[in-house]
């Protein structure tokens, strides 16, 4: 999976910004996100941690 804009995401997802930022503070998104190094602003996220979250709350792109 390619690598992504938090904007993206939610548009993929149907939901709002505000909303996708609500589902990245679960637990186990925020234990998978750990293992990257991110900072507390990044807008793009990597494409593996993309599949991960779209696995975990079932996204699924046209």
């Amino acid at each position: 999976m390619r690598a992504m804009l938090k904007s993206e995401l939610a548009t993929a997802a149907g939901v709002s910004r505000k909303t996708l930022m609500k589902w990245l503070k679960d637990p186990y998104i925020q234990e998978q996100m750990a293992r990257y190094p991110l900072s507390a602003h990044q807008k793009k996220l990597p494409g593996s941690l993309i599949k991960i979250i779209c696995e975990h709350y079932v996204i699924d792109f046209d």
